[in-house]
């Protein structure tokens, strides 16, 4: 009896996870993503944070107020090449229904991403998280938890307090993670800040000031961590491609509008027009 309700609400729960990971239709990049600068200016450790456009991708962006609904971690060549012509996968992430799985940068060339890179990484920490992550892979998410995913199924307004803790799967259960938990995780085996919580304690007054304060750092739980904290957080450069690789704006090459030339548009000859 057992064993087959636990199928039932496994079969449930599949089922509402593959809803859940319905992509809209007419989703369009702002700018286009060539998987190919992507890659060259990604390094190990670095986090892709990607806008999707599933249906729990618009509830997560609400719950967060954020672009970002997804993140992944760069892992370079830490995998094995698949052969057969198949590209390498060289990002580690987590999905609803898969667990954590390794996929190639091009699944995310259709997307918005930005790449958030932890400031000062020694070789030693870069390789520590890479590392955890790939020791990670196969985790499972535990489908059976049905009332996890039912709450995304109702955007109903939810007060700011409680927002990011709607966004924590599970009960902290080391068997269950979300993308941007298990990137926290991995960052916390260095003991690297996020978003850390800073509280100011007093000290001793000396002839300089009466009072001098000193803060304390606290290391946020994993759990608590969403997509955007890597973005906002001041430990994270923002990293752009287009610029990596010696962007010049005066080599752009534009398209004229029709019966009109370049030189219509120079200084000289709209002064010219104007009598100036």
């Amino acid at each position: 009896m057992t064993e087959a309700r636990d199928t039932l609400l496994d079969r449930i729960g599949k089922y509402l996870a593959r809803s859940l990971e319905e992509e809209s239709s007419g989703y369009e990049p702002y700018t286009p993503s060539d998987p190919d600068t992507l890659r060259r200016a990604l390094q190990p450790g670095d986090i892709l944070l990607i806008e999707g456009n599933q249906r729990i991708s618009a509830t997560i962006k609400y719950l967060t107020q954020s672009t970002w609904s997804h993140a992944a971690l760069y892992i370079g060549d830490a995998l094995p090449d698949p052969g057969n012509g198949k590209e390498r996968p060289r990002l580690i992430e987590v999905n609803l229904g898969d667990g954590c799985i390794a996929v190639p940068v091009s699944k995310y060339r259709t997307y918005n991403t930005r790449i958030c890179r932890a400031h000062g990484l020694s070789p030693e920490d870069r390789e520590t998280v890479v590392s955890f992550m790939v020791s990670k892979l196969g985790l499972k998410y535990d489908t059976k938890n049905i009332l996890d995913m039912l709450r995304y199924f109702f955007p109903v307004p939810v007060p700011v307090r409680w927002r990011r803790r709607m966004i924590a799967f599970g009960s902290g259960d080391p068997t269950r993670a979300i993308c941007s938990s298990l990137i926290a995780e991995a960052f916390e085996q260095i003991r690297y800040p996020i978003l850390p919580e800073i509280t100011r304690a007093p000290g001793r007054a000396s002839a300089q000031s009466h009072y001098s304060r000193s803060e304390i750092l606290h290391i946020r739980h994993h759990s608590l961590y969403t997509p955007r904290d890597f973005d906002l957080s001041p430990y994270f450069a923002v990293i752009k491609p287009t610029l990596e690789y010696g962007f010049d704006y005066r080599i752009l090459t534009w398209e004229e509008p029709e019966g009109q030339t370049s030189a219509d548009n120079a200084p000289e000859a709209s002064a010219q027009k104007t009598g100036t």
